[in-house]
């Protein structure tokens, strides 16, 4: 691949010989402006391996040139070269913090300014060779990890699938609520990263639930009290197997299966938590798993028609909810009665793959 390089100076009959002299071997590919104004915004759009910049020039001068040239985007490593008659050490000192990397005395018959010029040209190349090494480590890092957190992703939503086959034997709760919680996330205005983390997060909520005998998890009626006082134990069960875990949507999970029945107002449990005391991830799902479980046909009970569940959101919405998080669902009521209808949910779409889905 050919060099290129970028020649700046005002004077036609030096940009002649530096191109001429740089081209010599054919190896490089030279670039010539006489503007330095116009030499930047050509920079802002092409790659140059190297750079040559008189220091006397109109408009601005080679040292001023050279630190908005370092400023531009692939332009920190390229080697770039002052060329002038004569500098004094201080104008030097400025290039040089400015980010010069060497001075070419304008002297055309001078077998220095050939060797520096052949340096020069030999360290852009080994630059470039550098650069195109870390890009390439780079995306292959980039897809390693990418993969790991595919498999991480894909463990943690068929552990939650497991659970929720437990009692519902489609597991459709597990990926409506994963996707209501994202909705009110994206909606509260959080970035990209953790509107996805809690999507990948909230199936665990229950997942506590593999620690509920099935006489009482299971049972067809209603629950008597102490029953209950079982199944709440839970959230609890749930935060202790996924607690301490190194994996930071793991330590999120655990927040939420520990939190996802405390209310706002203070009477939920298992810790009496109260308002802002509540993890944000788990008063996102809270609102999401509670209209699902409304929506939802169970043994015990018949669904509950949508419009109905709205209604009691909204009256809970200062006493169980969140009332950011209610009205955060509620503002997109278009999409969530699209999730609640949907005949086939599937929770982490894969470009050119399959998806981890519930039809």
């Amino acid at each position: 691949m050919l060099t290129q390089a970028l020649i700046v100076d005002d004077s036609p009959s030096v940009l002649d010989f530096l191109k001429r002299l740089i081209q010599t071997d054919g190896s490089v590919v030279a670039t010539t402006c006489r503007d330095p104004v116009s030499a930047l915004e050509i920079a802002r759009e092409l790659h140059f391996d190297i750079v040559l910049v008189d220091y006397e020039m109109p408009k601005m001068d080679g040292i001023r040139f050279i630190r908005e040239l370092r400023a531009l985007a692939g332009f920190t490593e390229t080697p770039v070269a002052m060329v002038t008659s004569s500098v004094s050490d201080e104008t030097k000192l400025r290039a040089l913090e400015a980010g010069a990397t060497d001075f070419l005395p304008k002297r055309s018959d001078s077998v220095e300014v050939r060797v520096r010029l052949r340096n020069l040209v030999s360290l852009g190349q080994a630059v470039s060779k550098l650069n195109d090494r870390a890009s390439h480590l780079a995306t292959e890092v980039s897809a390693a990890t990418r993969k790991l957190q595919e498999r991480e992703e894909e463990i943690i939503l068929r552990l939650a699938l497991a659970v929720e086959y437990r009692d519902n034997d489609t597991g459709e709760h597990t990926l409506r609520v994963a996707r209501y919680s994202r909705v009110i996330a994206e909606q509260l205005g959080f970035p990209d990263r953790f509107c996805r983390e809690i999507y990948l997060a909230a199936p665990l909520h229950d997942v506590g639930k593999v620690g509920i005998p099935d006489h009482i998890l299971l049972k067809p009626g209603r629950l008597t009290e102490n029953e209950m006082a079982v199944v709440r134990t839970h959230a609890e069960i749930g935060e202790h197997i996924l607690a301490d875990s190194e994996c930071d949507l793991i330590r999120l999970a655990a927040t939420i299966a520990a939190a996802h029945h405390e209310r706002w107002d203070g009477g939920g449990y298992p810790n009496g938590l109260r308002g802002t005391e509540i993890p944000i991830a788990a008063r996102v799902v809270a609102v999401a798993d509670v209209f699902d479980a409304l929506t939802t046909r169970r043994p015990y009970k018949d669904a509950m028609p949508l419009v109905e569940a709205r209604d009691h959101l909204i009256a809970n919405r200062t006493k169980h909810f969140d009332p950011d998080c209610v009205d955060a669902f509620l503002s997109r009521w278009d999409e969530v009665t699209s999730i609640a209808t949907s005949q086939s949910l599937a929770l982490l779409p894969r470009k050119g793959g399959r998806s981890l889905q519930v039809a």
